[in-house]
């Protein structure tokens, strides 16, 4: 059964423009009954989009997808969870969020926060967090506090606050989060009309492939799929903990949205790894960056470093790929999140102090000698 035949979803596959969010797509999946407080921004319903020139390089006949959740509404993935955990504190009567952050997680609970009439509290890592990311908090009317540490330390600040404090606590730990990322697995299987032979994803939290097993569990349980895929979890070298199997106390790369060292959900992570015959492989931040300009520039697809990572991974796993294999990689965020990084890691560069005149135009651009 896809999204579009569930009773709650209307015609959705026939009419789009009547998506009325995930936890309406996929109620009958979900921990929500008639009496939930539904908040949501319309998240969910991204696409799976094929990416010829990725595939390309795989080689075998490989195809290669990308499930490009930077269209969410706060432009990543943590929607799909912020929705189902902001809806159920709604439900239990909570008057306040909190949450640590990397950046994507504080605009997520900031966004959902204020629309289901709640204030957001945010700590983050001092000097560490995506600009883009921290405008959004802030514009959303969150109280942004930055600590002098990093997001593990971050971590277990909110985690006390919220033992101690009438706070709900809203990171990756909080399971309703977990219950709504898990629909990106099942928008994946509606898309392809089965789970792919692989799932690569960027792993920072641990959070994320976690819930993608999840659904994809679940779908096959309920014979919505024939597979499981194998989970391939892919960190940056200088933020990973499940590849060397040890905590990074200073965890350093480019994509601060992984810069994790030592994951909320590693046992479950690691549950994940062994029960698909998955793998966690580190890429380095050129690699990342390479995969990042890759996308941009021969696909026309803008994600955040840290979203790279998945195609990354991929093409540096490529001769395990098996030939024929459906792949896809998940982005999780949006390009614009991180415009710093786009400009300074661009191959291509603003040509400035060109005159007003179109002849100066045409022959900036090669069309005049």
């Amino acid at each position: 059964m896809s999204a579009a035949n569930h009773p709650s979803s209307g015609d959705t596959a026939v009419n789009p423009h009547h998506w009325s969010g995930l936890i309406e797509a996929y109620r009958l999946y979900l921990p929500v009954t008639d009496s939930t407080p539904v908040v949501t921004l319309l998240e969910g319903n991204t696409p799976l989009i094929p990416v010829p020139t990725i595939s390309g390089l795989i080689g075998s006949g490989v195809k290669v997808f990308v499930k490009y959740d930077g269209l969410n509404p706060t432009g990543s993935f943590k929607d799909r969870g912020m929705t189902m955990a902001i809806s159920k504190a709604k439900e239990a009567g909570a008057k306040a969020v909190i949450c640590a952050s990397t950046g994507n997680t504080s605009a997520s609970a900031a966004a959902y926060a204020r629309r289901g009439g709640m204030q957001a509290f945010v700590i983050i890592p001092d000097g560490y967090v995506a600009l883009g990311k921290l405008a959004q908090a802030l514009l959303y009317g969150a109280q942004v506090l930055a600590i002098e540490g990093n997001f593990d330390t971050c971590l277990e600040i909110v985690r006390e606050m919220a033992q101690k404090y009438p706070v709900t606590l809203v990171n990756s730990v909080n399971p309703y989060r977990l219950e709504g990322q898990k629909t990106g697995a099942f928008e994946i299987v509606d898309s392809l009309g089965d789970a792919p032979d692989w799932l690569c994803i960027p792993v920072g939290n641990a959070g994320n492939i976690t819930a993608y097993w999840m659904g994809f569990c679940q779908y096959h349980q309920q014979q919505q799929c024939t597979r499981l895929p194998r989970m391939m979890g892919f960190q940056a070298a200088g933020a990973s903990p499940l590849v060397l199997g040890k905590v990074f106390p200073d965890p350093e790369t480019v994509a601060t949205a992984i810069r994790i060292g030592n994951p909320a959900s590693w046992d479950k992570a690691v549950a994940v790894q062994q029960s698909s015959k998955g793998k966690f492989t580190s890429v380095t931040d050129a690699e990342i960056l390479d995969a990042y300009r890759l996308l941009a520039s021969q696909e026309g697809i803008f994600c955040e470093p840290a979203s790279a990572a998945s195609v990354a991974g991929l093409l540096k796993v490529k001769d395990q790929v098996p030939a024929g294999a459906t792949v896809v990689c998940v982005l999780t965020g949006n390009g614009l999140k991180d415009p710093d990084t786009a400009i300074e890691h661009s191959n291509n560069q603003c040509q400035q102090g060109i005159a007003p005149t179109t002849a100066a135009v045409a022959k900036a651009i090669g069309l005049e000698d």
